[in-house]
């Protein structure tokens, strides 16, 4: 019996909920502006919101790693922790030192990607650092990072907490793939974080899809695109280098629904696509106010 087959048999088996979630490292921002970092963090903001998405595959985006701002905390094996998914990996975008009146103070001893699991949970040795994680609740047969260089020009954006624009320099980012076990076999779930300038987002998703082409089908796509509506959908299934989507029926949109700003949502930012599966798989999706953050967290179930 072909993977496939194999797949369509078991119709009862429960749907896989799939989130993804930036997170803005973790903090409230009541009348705009973050609030103190949680004095427990495996009882904080970020716990609770992660713990409430209920998620079996959850991708985070903007999480802090031994920042000052928040605190301190290593984020990613808190939210593991909270969502009680314990397969998971942190891909440090840039290691620096976040800081109110300077920005980013990068470290130039620090590589721009580092990936972090949890048997490092709890070092207090290392540098600060920001990044994406990919947490699971199925086994991990094998884990992937890539580091997506920065444009070389920044954007005017409307920051939290300040008013009016301010000019932002893009930053590298990162991108974590696992080849998961699921119900219904291996499959490919990618956790992304891309530019925030137009047209380096673009180059930025489409280098994503060739680099997972050779990864088992299906492919799901997770995370904060900085590209609105039906464009992430539109790029993946423009022609490539390699022979990708790896299915016939190409890219699609799992959930089109706003998800920025957190508190009256008006535009997708947030995504998630597939490609290997049909449009009718999918379920339940929502996009609930979490207490944190300045986007909501998209959250669906998907049949796999």
């Amino acid at each position: 019996m072909n993977q496939r087959s194999q797949r369509d048999q078991g119709t009862h088996r429960r749907p896989v909920r799939l989130a993804t979630f930036n997170v803005l490292h973790g903090r409230p921002l009541p009348d705009g502006g973050p609030l103190s970092p949680a004095p427990h963090p495996a009882e904080g903001p970020l716990a609770r919101a992660v713990q409430s998405l209920d998620a079996d595959v959850l991708a985070l985006q903007e999480l802090d790693r031994l920042q000052e701002r928040s605190g301190g905390v290593d984020q990613a094996p808190v939210a593991a922790d909270a969502a009680g998914l314990k397969h998971w990996r942190y891909a440090s975008a840039f290691h620096a030192r976040s800081t109110a009146d300077r920005g980013w103070i990068l470290d130039p001893a620090e590589p721009g990607l580092r990936v972090y699991g949890p048997q490092d949970a709890g070092s207090a040795t290392d540098v600060p650092s920001h990044g994406i994680a990919l947490l699971s609740r199925f086994p991990v047969r094998h884990w992937r990072a890539r580091r997506l260089a920065p444009a070389p020009l920044g954007m005017p954006l409307r920051m939290a907490g300040r008013p009016g624009l301010t000019l932002v320099r893009d930053q590298p980012r990162a991108a974590l793939a696992a080849v998961l076990e699921g119900p219904g076999g291996p499959f490919t779930a990618v956790a992304v974080h891309l530019s925030f300038v137009p047209g380096w987002n673009v180059a930025q998703l489409l280098a994503v899809r060739d680099w997972i082409a050779d990864l088992p089908p299906p492919h799901v796509l997770l995370g904060d695109f900085n590209l609105i509506g039906a464009l992430p959908r539109v790029v993946l299934n423009a022609p490539g280098k390699t022979r990708t989507p790896p299915s016939p029926r190409g890219w699609f949109d799992l959930a089109r629904s706003p998800t920025y700003p957190a508190h009256r949502p008006v535009v997708q930012l947030d995504h998630v696509l597939a490609t290997g599966v049909g449009a009718a798989a999918v379920s339940g999706m929502r996009t609930p106010a979490t207490g944190i953050s300045d986007h909501r967290p998209l959250v669906l179930e998907l049949s796999l």
